[in-house]
């Protein structure tokens, strides 16, 4: 049964690190898990790994583009964020602020999030966590 997920940036750096390889490892095994799951992805995200590239129109990040739903950061996003950092700023638990925007984006659409990063988003009170290593 198909389903839906959201990708931590972390996901799409082991995928491309995957495929340079010529491997097939855990990230690549998470997606042909169930290949009509339908993908998301946060600007956040998409910007944490567009930082990796020279050129903005490489064909990978084409793809990738191509490949995801786009989580913008509208005003629930803001607001899910806001709550989130005071919450676990208080808790002296606070986690990085991009992480904070991929959580409130996850949270705001009702889902999961794939992630090698469970300590961190684990932190994220109701914010159901994909572990795929």
């Amino acid at each position: 049964m198909a389903g839906q997920l959201s990708l931590d940036t972390s996901v799409l750096i082991d995928l491309q690190r995957e495929r340079v390889s010529g491997g097939d490892g855990p990230a690549h095994r998470l997606l042909a898990a169930d290949p009509e799951t339908e993908l998301f992805l946060s600007a956040v995200a998409l910007g944490e790994f567009t930082e990796g590239f020279d050129d903005p129109d490489h064909p990978v990040l084409r793809l990738v583009r191509e490949l995801h739903t786009l989580l913008l950061i509208d005003e629930e996003t803001a607001l899910i964020y806001g709550r989130l950092a005071r919450g676990l700023r208080a808790q002296s638990r606070l986690i990085g602020s991009n992480d904070l925007w991929i959580a409130a984006s996850s949270l705001r659409h009702e889902l999961p999030l794939a992630t090698a990063d469970l300590s961190g988003f684990g932190r994220v009170e109701g914010l159901e966590l994909v572990s795929y290593r």
